[in-house]
C-alpha cells in the first residue's frame, strides 16, 4: 500500500526541494527565487516549506508564508496540504499558484477559510525568450536609482491598490511594502519612464532565478494611457531582463484584462499556462 505523509522541510532537504522546483523553472520562479536566496530555514525564508512524500520520496512542495503556493502538486498532495493548512489556520494574505492545483486547494479550504475578498480563477502565464521584433523598446525607460525611491513609491502604491483592491500602506503602515520596493530598486530590478519628475510607466523584475525571471507591477499613469507606453515600456524591460537577468522572461495577467494581454502578445509574449489567485 502506498504511504504518504507531509512535513516541514529542513535545510538538509534543500537539494531535494530544488530538484522539485527545477521541474518547471517558469511556473515555479517565485518560490525558487526565495529558496535560492534564503534556503529552507523558516526565519530566512519568511515561511515554511511543506513537503509531500510518497513512499518516502519527496514529490511535491507547498510554500506557506505570506502566500500559500502549491508546487508540482497533484490532487493527493493538494489534499494533504489542505489538511495541514486547516490545522495551522490561515496566516497568508493570498493563495496563488498553478490554476488546477490552486482551484482544488481553495475548494478544500474555502469552508474553513472563506469567504475570500476576491478570486481570480484564471490568470494566463506568459513567456518570451527574445526581444520584441514588432515593438521598439522605449529608450527613456531605465533603472530607477536608489535616490529615486521616494519618486517611484507613489506609483508603486497606486499600481498595487488598483490591481489588488487594497492599499499596501495599511496594517503595518506600509513598512514591508516600502522595504520590498527599496530592495527592488537597490538590486537594479525597478524600471520606469520619468517625465518632469513624474512616473509615466513602471515595472519591476520580481522573481529571479538563473533559468527564468518574472515581471511584475506593470503600470501606466492614467493620464498617459492609450499612447502605447505599456508596449514600448515592456519591450524595454524585456530587453534588460534578457540581457542581464535570465534567458526566459515571464509574467501572469488577469484573463479579463484583454488590453494588457493583447499588449503583451504584441511585445512577443505567448501563453504557456495559467495561474489562479485567491485574495483575502
Amino acid at each position: 500500500m502506498t504511504q504518504t505523509t507531509t512535513r516541514v522541510l529542513e535545510p538538509s532537504d534543500l537539494d531535494a526541494a530544488l530538484e522539485i522546483l527545477g521541474r518547471d523553472p517558469v511556473e515555479n520562479a517565485f518560490v525558487t527565487s526565495r529558496v535560492q536566496i534564503a534556503g529552507l530555514d523558516p526565519w530566512r525564508l519568511g515561511g515554511e516549506m511543506w513537503g509531500f512524500y510518497t513512499d518516502g520520496e519527496l514529490r511535491s512542495l507547498c510554500y506557506a508564508g505570506a502566500n500559500l503556493v502549491p508546487v508540482c502538486a497533484g490532487p493527493d498532495a493538494v489534499r494533504a496540504f489542505a489538511d495541514r493548512a486547516r490545522r495551522t489556520g490561515r496566516r497568508c494574505s493570498s493563495i496563488v499558484g498553478p490554476a488546477e492545483a490552486t482551484r482544488l486547494l481553495w475548494q478544500l479550504l474555502e469552508p474553513s477559510w472563506g469567504p475570500a475578498r476576491d478570486v481570480r480563477p484564471r490568470q494566463p502565464l506568459m513567456v518570451t525568450e527574445q526581444r520584441s521584433a514588432a515593438v521598439a523598446p522605449d529608450p527613456l525607460v531605465r533603472r530607477i536609482r536608489k535616490d529615486e525611491v521616494d519618486l517611484i513609491m507613489p506609483a508603486c502604491v497606486a499600481m498595487f491598490t488598483e490591481e489588488v483592491g487594497v492599499s499596501p500602506m495599511t496594517g503595518d503602515g506600509g513598512l514591508l511594502y516600502q522595504a520590498r520596493v527599496a530592495e527592488l530598486v537597490a538590486t537594479g530590478r525597478s524600471f520606469a519612464r520619468l517625465e518632469d519628475g513624474k512616473v509615466v510607466f513602471k515595472a519591476e523584475i520580481g522573481a529571479v532565478t538563473p533559468r527564468a525571471c518574472q515581471i511584475q507591477g506593470v503600470w501606466v499613469d492614467p493620464e498617459f494611457r492609450g499612447r502605447g507606453h505599456s508596449e514600448t515600456g515592456m519591450a524595454a524591460v524585456v530587453a534588460y531582463a534578457l540581457r542581464d537577468v535570465a534567458p526566459v522572461v515571464s509574467l501572469y495577467v488577469n484573463d479579463f484584462n484583454t488590453a494588457a494581454r493583447a499588449s503583451y502578445r504584441r511585445v512577443g509574449f505567448r501563453e504557456v499556462g495559467a495561474f489562479m489567485s485567491v485574495l483575502f
